[in-house]
């Protein structure tokens, strides 16, 4: 028994993963009209209940709406320590350490 060419692997993994965007693709044109009226329902839950902005990250508290975080948040371990989470560098010091008024 020959073993199989390198080229046919390929293109045998590339029509598997091309076959499963296509059915995801279906997939989502026949749940995409539930999912907008789930979607109006929620806006206007959040609408009635006044609630604020969407969550940017969620990996650290403080920055998931840097508004609303506590002011010592980021330097719960250490005043030296290094930024744990990506998104930290991706976000702005908070005006309080820049020297900006509140």
């Amino acid at each position: 028994m020959t073993r199989p060419r390198r080229a046919h692997l390929f293109l045998a993994s590339l029509g598997a993963g091309l076959g499963v965007a296509g059915i995801l693709a279906v997939h989502a044109g026949f749940s995409g009209t539930a999912a907008g009226a789930r979607l109006d329902r929620l806006a206007g839950l959040a609408a009635r209940l006044g609630l604020t902005d969407l969550c940017l990250f969620t990996d650290a508290r403080y920055t998931r709406h840097p508004a609303l975080a506590d002011l010592h948040t980021p330097f719960q371990d250490s005043p030296l320590s290094f930024e744990h989470f990506p998104s930290g560098s991706l976000l702005p010091p908070p005006p309080h350490l820049r020297g900006e008024p509140r």
